[in-house]
């Protein structure tokens, strides 16, 4: 047979097989879209799974409303060097709580989780105690010409870590200029410095290796008179200044020194021993 046109006439199947290439194509078209469509949505729906997951898996201190706050009140701290120090040390332990120090109470307001209080009211526990006090037992001792002459006992007591001051001796009166006033009433000046024996110490450090700071001071009024004034004393001074670890129960002998206008010797000794 031949159609209109002239041509032979194809059989009716020849003729469907174009359609069904064309719907082949698109059917792979289609899959390749969703292909590519399913590998751009994995990794987002994978990254918002994760995210979920690590919402869930944070700690419950992490999460706004969690927080608590807590009052410490401080026995044995009473200094504000010592204070600052618990606040540095909370601070640096516990970096996500805030620490603020009450001044007129002597505490601290931790705000934190519920475990960072736990761990604060230990660290404050523990630095929270009562210094160690210490009797420092001074010996000094009198030698002339190498025969023992004499010894001297004076003890202080010093609590670790500040300072304690012993003086011993007369106040000498010390003209120190002329103020102005009428000519029928003249007026002078006067100060006063400390004569004798003085002894300053401070003492810090753990019981077993204590170190020491002490400086002993003798001074006395001479004989001579001072050529600036007829009044003015002169003042014979010897001192000690030594910086030395102690044991306790144990002597330590910090230094000798002759003393100025003749041939004594005196030598200066030391015992720790802590105050029960």
């Amino acid at each position: 047979m031949r159609s209109d046109s002239g041509g032979p006439i194809k059989p009716w199947a020849e003729r469907r097989e174009p359609a069904r290439m064309r719907k082949s194509c698109w059917a792979v078209i289609g899959a390749c879209i969703s292909a590519c469509c399913a590998l751009v949505l994995l990794p987002m729906a994978t990254g918002a799974a994760a995210q979920t997951s690590i919402e869930e898996a944070r700690p419950a201190d992490a999460k706004a409303g969690s927080e608590a706050y807590q009052t410490f009140y401080l026995k044995s701290v009473s200094q504000q060097s010592d204070s600052n120090d618990v606040q540095t040390a909370l601070r640096n332990a516990l970096p996500r709580t805030r620490v603020y120090f009450v001044s007129f109470q002597n505490a601290l307001v931790v705000r934190g989780s519920a475990e960072d209080l736990v761990v604060a009211q230990k660290i404050i526990a523990d630095l929270d105690r009562p210094r160690k006090l210490y009797r420092l037992a001074y010996s000094i001792t009198e030698m002339d010409g190498g025969k023992h002459t004499g010894t001297q006992h004076l003890s202080l007591v010093v609590v670790s870590g500040s300072r304690a001051i012993l003086k011993q001796g007369n106040r000498v009166p010390l003209v120190t200029g002329g103020a102005e006033a009428s000519a029928s009433a003249p007026s002078t000046q006067v100060q006063y410095i400390d004569v004798g024996q003085s002894i300053e110490a401070s003492l810090d450090g753990a019981p077993e290796g204590l170190r020491l700071h002490t400086k002993v001071e003798q001074s006395s009024v001479a004989d001579e008179k001072s050529g600036v004034g007829a009044q003015d004393p002169v003042i014979r001074q010897t001192m000690l200044d030594v910086y030395a670890a102690v044991e306790q129960g144990k002597p330590l002998v910090l230094g000798s020194f002759d003393v100025p206008g003749g041939t004594l010797r005196r030598e200066v000794e030391v015992i720790a021993e802590a105050v029960h």
